[in-house]
């Protein structure tokens, strides 16, 4: 009977949980199904969902080169294999329910993954035996930033990077607690974790750590190299231990893995540098800088970080308890803060590192009824911002329906690109690869670093009040047809990348305002309250009807890739 209701109790745990976590990654599911369609929340989302296309269009395609964006010399990406197919056996699994089963795999992927994770912390938890695991559940299951980064309709390498390092942190945490000799003397513990279970948590641990290096061998591999660096600090011969070598196994195991099916290194630098890329980077937002004093601080983790330096100097002091934690915690904790400082991708893995840390860093104190009513207070910043995105204010609201809107209107002009022949498109840079994925026709810009070179050239063409140099860009990238969007935002944005002043009379407000004053060689084809379609006349473009020359030259390779892009092109046609 005792067993009965243990169940039931972790049956109910677990559906609480599961609904905090799939009600908050759901929220925005106005902005994801609209009109009968589905759209993603990023710009890098519809790249990523393209390369899965091209998976799915031959399965067991590694794509190495994006001929999608950057055209006509396309891009080396850092994206790896492991995403495009996870997400691709979520559309096996989902192809009886639904006609559209890639799109929505890519919509769910990340809002499961982030179910897994919450799964796995909950029972990691309760393996350690956490007094406060729940207020590390609950801070999980509603940061804003966390739910930013796995929500639905964002497949992004974030949400699997997130849950690998979670299990790799958990992992090692488990090790360091456990092992003879290890930070906490727990002796009790090394009871429970005998040698077997040692070798299999630095396994599973150096399995997660080379897994999540393989999807993005950035952040995963800064804090890999950080945690090692902290450990030996501590004790380097810890690495060296009997049960620590099966972890190195395992590690080396996955990373020549990646290497035999990526066939590549992993490059961090874009081959475009200069002034350009830096005044590229400040306007996305993931690469802006987190002051210390900023307000966001409280909205992703609550009134408990104010006072987590307090928290961490009384944990420290306890020396022997055997739920103090790792040095290696607190050692990521600070670099992740500092990294987040730096530039706001980072803040993903701080209140991960965060929540993780909050039952260990709660354990001083005595008092459970003090510990929780200071922590439901402590969620009174997150919840104000739930607030304010849930019944959002009217400005607020009226943002929102006038994107759900574009998007639709966009979408509509989209098919009109379609072509059996590549008929490259230019567009503003954030909007090409949606274009581009819902038109199966190459786009000069990008929203990746490694597409500077034609978001360049997209910014030039957009700010030109030169005729002739708007025609020599669109003969240089055998454009066929310009996607002219808001002649101020673009005419702005262009001007902030290139680092000049905006001209008087912008090609891209002629375009967007005055289309009857169009340049001769762009012919407006159609038009809504998006955005308008220009088709390029054929006496600009090197070759029309012809599949010669540089106009499709990176697509008549020989690699297997190139041929699935034009299948899919051919089966977007149908």
């Amino acid at each position: 009977m005792k067993q009965v209701v243990q169940r039931i109790k972790h049956f109910i745990e677990l559906a609480i949980l599961s609904a905090l976590i799939l009600a908050t990654r759901c929220s925005n599911c106005p902005d994801v199904f609209v009109g009968g369609n589905l759209f993603f929340t990023d710009a890098d989302c519809y790249a990523r969902m393209t390369r899965v296309r091209m998976c799915a269009a031959q399965p067991g395609l590694i794509i190495r080169h994006h001929d999608f964006e950057n055209f006509p010399a396309g891009t080396t990406p850092h994206t790896t294999a492991p995403l495009d197919y996870l997400i691709l056996g979520l559309s096996v699994a989902l192809e009886p329910v639904t006609a559209h089963a890639v799109d929505l795999a890519g919509a769910l992927i990340s809002p499961l993954l982030a179910l897994a994770g919450g799964w796995f912390l909950w029972w990691w938890s309760r393996q350690m035996k956490a007094r406060y695991r729940w207020a590390s559940l609950i801070l999980y299951a509603i940061s804003p930033i966390l739910v930013h980064g796995t929500e639905l309709g964002r497949p992004d390498h974030h949400s699997l990077c997130l849950l690998l390092v979670l299990i790799a942190i958990c992992a090692e945490w488990t090790v360091r607690s456990a092992q003879p000799g290890g930070e906490t003397g727990n002796r009790p513990s090394q009871k429970a974790f005998g040698e077997p279970q040692l070798r299999l948590w630095s396994a599973i641990g150096g399995a997660a750590w080379a897994a999540a290096i393989w999807v993005s061998a950035y952040e995963p591999l800064i804090l890999f190299l950080i945690s090692v660096a902290a450990i030996s600090l501590k004790d380097w011969r810890t690495l060296c231990a009997r049960h620590r070598r099966i972890e190195w196994m395992a590690f080396g195991l996955v990373i020549a893995i990646a290497l035999a099916i990526e066939q590549r290194l992993p490059t961090l630098r874009s081959s475009f540098s200069g002034e350009i890329l830096r005044n590229w980077t400040r306007t996305i937002g993931e690469l802006a800088p987190i002051t210390p004093t900023s307000a966001l601080w409280l909205r992703w983790c609550g009134y408990l970080i104010l006072v987590a330096p307090l928290l961490m100097w009384m944990n420290a002091r306890r020396a022997n308890s055997p739920r103090r934690l790792p040095m290696f915690v607190p050692v990521l904790l600070i670099a992740t803060c500092a990294l987040t400082v730096w530039q706001a991708r980072w803040s993903y893995f701080f209140v991960l590192l965060f929540a993780l840390a909050l039952p260990a860093l709660l354990e001083p104190i005595r008092s459970p009824l003090a510990v929780w009513i200071a922590f439901l207070f402590s969620l009174a910043p997150i919840l104000r911002e739930w607030d304010e995105t849930l019944w959002p204010r009217e400005s607020r609201l009226a943002a929102r329906l006038e994107r759900r809107n574009e998007s639709l209107q966009l979408r509509e002009l989209a098919p009109l690109l379609q072509s059996r022949q590549i008929r490259p498109f230019l567009a503003p840079w954030w909007l090409s690869p949606s274009i581009a994925y819902w038109s199966s026709q190459p786009g000069v810009a990008g929203s990746s670093h490694e597409s500077m070179q034609g978001i360049a050239d997209s910014a030039r063409f957009f700010l030109s009040e030169n005729r002739q140099e708007a025609r020599q860009i669109l003969l240089n990238h055998n454009v066929s047809w310009v996607v002219a969007y808001d002649g101020d935002r673009v005419a702005q944005n262009s001007a902030v990348i290139l680092g000049c002043a905006m001209p008087a009379r912008p090609l891209c407000q002629v375009l967007d305002q005055t289309p009857g004053q169009a340049p001769r060689f762009l012919e407006l084809s159609a038009q809504n309250g998006a955005a308008k379609l220009y088709r390029v006349k054929p006496a600009v473009t090197k070759t029309t009807d012809s599949r010669q020359d540089l106009n499709v030259a990176p697509f008549n390779r020989a690699d297997s890739q190139s041929k699935k892009w034009t299948e899919i092109r051919s089966a977007g046609d149908s």
